[in-house]
C-alpha cells in the first residue's frame, strides 16, 4: 500500500496534509496520536469509505478509487466500536459478521475460535448481556478468521481488552505479519504489546 500526499479537510480545518508512506509485506504500522488527532478519519481514507481532500491511496499500483472491489477483499476493517447485534449470541454474530464479509464459517468454526479468545463460557449468551470487554473479545475473534486477507485495518484494537486477550491479540498480530501480512492500527499511546512486536513503523499524528 502507497499513500502519496494525502490530506483530509474537515470544515476549515486540515486533520491532515502532505502525508505519504509505504506499507511493505511483513510490517505493522502503529499511528498513534491523542483522541482528535484524526487518526480514524485517517483509517476510513485508507479505507476508501472517506474521499482525501488531496492525494491519493494505491494498492499495488493503483488507486484504489479504481479498484474498490478487488481491494475491499484484500483487506479485514475492525473500528473502535463492537459492532454486535445484541439479539444475536456471540458465535452467531461471528457467523454473520464473517459471512457478510465474504468469509462464510459454520459454527464450530466459530466456537473454535470464541474458545481461543476466552469466551468459551459466553459464546451462547446474547450478545447484550456482555461486559464491554468481552464484547470486544467477539469483534476481535474475526482477526483469527481473516488471515487470507493481506492488509488489516484496525481502530484502537487494545481498547477495553484484558491483559489475556490483548496477549491473544498481539498473537494474532505477530503471526500475520510473519505470514508476509500488513497491518495498520491506531492507539493514543504505545500498548506494551506492539511494542513487543518485530517490524513495526510508528507514525504520529
Amino acid at each position: 500500500m502507497d499513500v502519496v500526499g494525502l490530506g483530509l479537510r474537515r470544515g476549515r480545518a486540515m486533520l491532515f496534509r502532505d502525508l505519504s508512506f509505504s506499507l511493505v509485506r511483513g510490517r505493522l504500522m502503529h499511528l498513534t496520536g491523542a483522541n482528535g488527532a484524526g487518526k480514524t478519519s485517517l483509517l476510513r481514507t485508507l479505507l476508501g469509505l472517506t474521499t482525501p481532500s488531496a492525494g491519493q491511496v494505491n494498492w499495488c499500483g493503483t488507486p484504489i478509487a479504481k479498484q474498490r472491489e478487488t481491494y475491499h477483499r484484500a483487506v479485514f476493517w475492525s473500528g473502535h466500536a463492537a459492532q454486535l447485534k445484541d439479539d444475536l449470541t456471540a458465535a452467531e454474530n461471528l457467523c454473520v459478521a464473517s459471512a457478510l464479509a465474504g468469509d462464510a464459517i459454520g459454527p464450530k468454526a466459530a466456537q473454535r475460535v470464541l474458545d481461543e479468545i476466552g469466551l468459551s463460557g459466553q459464546r451462547s449468551l446474547p450478545a447484550r448481556l456482555l461486559s464491554a470487554g468481552q464484547r470486544r473479545r467477539a469483534a476481535l475473534a474475526r482477526l483469527a478468521l481473516s488471515r487470507e486477507r493481506p492488509l488489516w485495518i484496525l481502530d484502537e484494537p487494545f481498547n477495553a481488552v484484558d491483559a489475556a486477550a490483548s496477549g491473544w491479540l498481539q498473537r494474532q498480530l505477530g503471526d500475520h505479519v510473519d505470514r508476509g501480512g500488513m497491518v495498520v492500527l491506531t492507539s493514543h499511546c504505545t500498548p506494551t504489546a506492539v511494542s513487543a512486536l518485530r517490524d513495526v513503523v510508528t507514525v504520529a499524528l
